[in-house]
């Protein structure tokens, strides 16, 4: 849609970010060319004046430039890459974009904004539908904009008073969004405070719910829509049959939970089981196939969110695609992003965050990314350096200097590829004496053994720094507990992370045993990927293909349909690795405040509910519910049950009786009288499925 709300790219002001991006379609490109260093050939590139330079957006500084010197002016923001063609919406019910202007498609739209807007609410917190969705559905004059950035707590010189494009990392994007009025309403109904317990399941009961919210006040639903991509009959099930502690505890261990039947079926995807150095052996022959590696390891993650049984470490998975963000299309992703999602992500998302951040700095996917191939000591190359500091560790208040990142880009010259693999050059290693942050190392060898070890102990050291551990516990308690999460629990999150000496698995079990993660019903609203997610999550939607579907010769079904899904991200504004800077995607709803977004995913459920994508198998809308009420109160109420996990208020219920044009006791067939599938998908679009 054309009016996406995703945050702008952030200018670079003096930090010189110069990882180009170029979005592409299915298939590869040389990396002879982007990657200098790669492979250990250098490309051709501007001679440096004699002496340590400074690199930047531009390129080399100019001659005199001094460290700290000088504001480079930050190169044009990156366009997404377009997405697919959506399948056409099944008969009689019409993408939401397409209806005419008669009085009943007016009523139907005013009964769908009326529910999709009360997630503007976040569970009923302070303000009505915004203007942009009075003006799509109605013929109301817009006035006024509820989410208008008006400062309520910061001053121009903090990200509150700012404007989310001009602030520098993740987590200002986050205060800066919630420095509007919308920002102060969500606070004012955020829990201030509370304790922890001796298990999640004591905290559960112990905790009572007063934020308003139209969720049900329910710790196992709750438990099911914060821990999952979106509650399904068998994992409330699950719950039930486990208890809430024992069902935490097997989801922290999911190397012993079995794979799923979608699971097994990537192996349809030939890139994944593919090194770096095979793909590019195999360059030529996967293009022929039409398999573009980088996007067949975002189409196997939207799987397995979709289907995996491993859902918290899922949760988990793409928290750290965004706190530690590389990005899939990039010059490179082809052949390395995959095995960063395997080798960095995936295998120390549940384990050490220390551990991962030493990975992930000597993986040719970041080094690439983040240019690091570039820098030697005769031309020193600070991204990297840069964001260790600013977005993977201490964050952007955590204590560092200007001098701290040049010592730290000094220090880590050296890294880089060869032959598809990691590599310590000595000789670009720049030697002499660092001190940042509080690390001091005479470095004074050259010696790849050595000189690795020192930029390893750099690393661990920034990871479990005072303000790694309050950054982290920020992040983990905005994704899991509110976009304003208490100071208490922050407080307890970087306890936890620094007395466990940066285990991830003690910090989420320090989450769920306080009393702030089960007060925060209904307190943070699902991104547009969730949405969709959640949404074939809640249809029963199966990785098979609908019998009798075809497909072409180069791709199998399943792998087609994937890709569709993933277009279809691409179109709503978020996909996993998605970003192309290296921020990540924000994790507040007024973030993804747009209409256009919000109406493109109920558009997508109606076509999952008319079975459009037959790459894949459903549930006929009217065999949604086993045994289907008579009555269309009755049917409402089972319907909503089985989509939401709750009953709707009498309000909701009668917002979708209307868009049937029944009355709550009139008979109805299983069918709903023909209107089942208009009436599964308002109660699809209804704040009950936008809250997590």
């Amino acid at each position: 849609m054309a009016d996406l709300n995703v945050p702008p790219r952030r200018p670079r002001d003096d930090r010189g970010w110069d990882g180009y991006q170029h979005p592409h379609p299915d298939g590869y490109r040389d990396l002879g060319a982007t990657a200098p260093y790669a492979g250990g050939h250098p490309a051709p590139a501007p001679q440096p004046a004699p002496g340590p330079q400074w690199v930047g957006p531009n390129g080399f500084a100019p001659a005199g430039h001094a460290p700290g010197a000088g504001h480079p002016q930050p190169h044009p923001g990156y366009a997404q890459p377009a997405g697919g063609y959506p399948p056409p919406a099944g008969p009689g019910l019409p993408n939401l974009d397409d209806d005419s202007d008669d009085a009943p498609s007016r009523g139907r739209r005013r009964a769908l904004a009326t529910l999709g807007g009360a997630a503007v609410v976040a569970g009923g917190a302070a303000f009505a539908l915004s203007p942009q969705l009075r003006g799509l559905f109605s013929d109301d004059v817009a006035a006024g904009d509820a989410t208008g950035t008006v400062t309520t707590d910061g001053t121009q010189a903090r990200p509150s008073g700012q404007q989310p494009s001009t602030v520098r990392t993740y987590t200002e994007q986050n205060e800066s969004y919630m420095g509007s009025r919308a920002g102060a309403a969500l606070k004012r109904n955020a829990p201030t405070g509370g304790r922890i317990f001796g298990s999640p399941a004591a905290a559960a009961a112990a905790t009572e719910v007063t934020v308003k919210t139209v969720l049900a006040k329910d710790p196992i639903r709750h438990l099911a829509s914060r821990t999952t991509f979106g509650p399904t009959p068998k994992v409330i099930a699950d719950i039930k049959k486990l208890g809430i502690d024992n069902w935490l505890r097997q989801q922290l261990e999911p190397e012993k939970i079995a794979p799923t039947k979608a699971e097994l079926k990537l192996a349809e995807l030939p890139s994944l089981k593919l090194s770096p150095t095979q793909l590019r052996d195999q360059r030529d022959q996967l293009n022929e196939r039409g398999v573009d590696p980088a996007r067949e390891t975002v189409d196997a993650t939207i799987a397995r969110q979709i289907w995996s049984d491993r859902q918290l470490f899922e949760v988990m998975v793409d928290f750290w695609n965004d706190f530690l963000h590389v990005a899939a299309d990039f010059d490179g992703g082809e052949t390395y992003r995959n095995s960063f999602d395997k080798d960095v992500i995936r295998k120390h998302a549940l384990g050490s965050y220390p551990e991962m951040l030493v990975a992930a700095n000597k993986h040719p996917a970041l080094l690439l990314y983040l240019n690091q191939v570039d820098s030697r000591k005769d031309a020193i190359n600070e991204n990297l350096a840069r964001e260790n500091l600013e977005l993977y560790s201490v964050g952007v208040d955590g204590g560092y200097t200007e001098k701290d990142v040049r010592q730290a880009a000094m220090l880590q010259t050296g890294r880089g590829v060869a032959d598809g693999k990691y590599m310590f050059f000595g000789d670009r290693h720049y030697v002499g004496k660092v001190k940042i942050l509080g690390f001091s190392h005479a470095n004074n060898s050259n010696d790849p053994k050595v000189a690795d070890k020192v930029i390893d102990s750099y690393i661990r050291y920034i990871a479990l720094h005072p303000s790694t551990a309050k950054y982290v516990a920020q992040n983990l308690a905005t994704r899991f507990v509110s976009d304003t999460p208490p100071k208490s629990i922050v407080d307890r999150l970087a306890k936890a992370y620094t007395t466990n000496k940066g285990q991830i698995r003690p910090v989420l079990a320090t989450l769920f045993s306080s009393s702030e993660f089960w007060a925060a019903v209904g307190q943070k609203v699902r991104r547009p990927m969730e949405y969709l997610v959640a949404t074939y999550r809640s249809l029963g939607v199966g990785p098979d293909a609908t019998a009798g579907f075809e497909g072409d010769q180069r791709r199998t079904p399943f792998a087609q349909g994937l890709r569709q899904i993933q277009d279809k991200m691409r179109e709503l504004g978020q996909y996993p690795m998605g970003k192309p800077t290296p921020d990540g995607y924000a994790d507040v709803y007024l973030a993804w405040t747009s209409a256009g977004t919000m109406v493109d995913g109920w558009n997508e459920a109606g076509d999952l509910l008319g079975g459009w994508r037959k790459q894949f198998t459903y549930v006929k809308p009217e065999k949604l519910v086993a045994k289907p009420p008579t009555t269309a109160g009755a049917y409402v109420d089972a319907l909503a049950q089985k989509l939401v996990h709750q009953k709707l208020s009498a309000k909701e219920k009668k917002l979708v009786l209307a868009v049937a044009g029944v009355s709550e006791g009139a008979k109805v067939d299983a069918t709903f009288n023909g209107a089942i599938a208009a009436v599964a998908r308002t109660i699809l679009a209804s704040p009950q499925h936008h809250l997590r």
